[in-house]
This record gives C-alpha cells, sequence and structure tokens, in this order.
C-alpha cells in the first residue's frame, strides 16, 4: 500500500469535443502541472519499485478551499455561516477530478488504470482556509 499528498488546487482532465471532424480535448491550462505533481508524489511513495501488476483498490479525498461567502463578515469572519454547505456539491466534477489523477498515477503506481477494481472518490472542503489538494492511497489486491 502507498500513501500520499499533493497540496494545491485539484485539476480536472478536460472534455473531448469535435471540432471540424476531429476529437480534441478541451483542457485547464493547469493540468499538465497538476498531473505532473500527482506523480511526483505518487513516485516518491512508490520508492524505486515498479508498477503494480496486480489490481488495485484506490482511495482519493479532494481538498478544496472555502470560499470567503461561507464565513461570517466581521469579528465572526473566522466563523462558518450555519447555511454554509458542508461539501463542495459544485464545478470540478468529481468524475473528471479521478480521471486527472487516474492518468497521473498510470506508468508511476500501476501498468494501467484498468487495473482499477476498486474506487473511493470524495470532495470536501478543506480544514484550514487556503490549503486545498489530494490525499490518495492505492493498496493493491
Amino acid at each position: 500500500m502507498i500513501e500520499f499528498a499533493v497540496w494545491g488546487t485539484p485539476v480536472p482532465q478536460g472534455s473531448k469535443r469535435v471540432f471540424g471532424g476531429n476529437v480534441v480535448e478541451v483542457a485547464d491550462a493547469r493540468l499538465r502541472s497538476w498531473r505532473q505533481d500527482v506523480a511526483a508524489q505518487a513516485s516518491a511513495a512508490m520508492h524505486g519499485h515498479s508498477p503494480f501488476s496486480e489490481p488495485v483498490e484506490i482511495r482519493l479525498t479532494f481538498h478544496f478551499s472555502r470560499p470567503k461567502g461561507h464565513f461570517g463578515t466581521g469579528r465572526n469572519q473566522d466563523r462558518l455561516k450555519p447555511s454554509a454547505p458542508i461539501a463542495p456539491g459544485v464545478k470540478p466534477d468529481l468524475d473528471k477530478l479521478v480521471r486527472s489523477v487516474l492518468d497521473a498515477l498510470t506508468g508511476v503506481v500501476f501498468r494501467d488504470d484498468a487495473q482499477v477494481v476498486w474506487l473511493t472518490a470524495r470532495k470536501c472542503y478543506a480544514l484550514m482556509p487556503g490549503l486545498g489538494g489530494l490525499e490518495a492511497v492505492v493498496n493493491p489486491l
């Protein structure tokens, strides 16, 4: 089993669209950097071992900073409003976040993302303001 964290703003994998008969991936400009960061942390967690060849279970937790509007004003600026949501039910889509991570882990932690047989993923708000990122656990089965 390996565990690692990547701090920063998680970036979703882009959508594919057809333009003039060609399939083009529409991706966030930050995607390449995010995937490189994920791959680097995963590689460090592998401690030089080869990618897993067996099926794997993956648990991903994406952390996002809360918007300022979730907090009070004045002397209550450090307190959450009672109306603040528990989890970020807004973009980016969880499935696209997962795709960006699986693509980054392919060839580093496992040979092919088809090896992923059990996947748990969630989005939550970071406990510390201004902090975001990914916590990942990969367990060969």
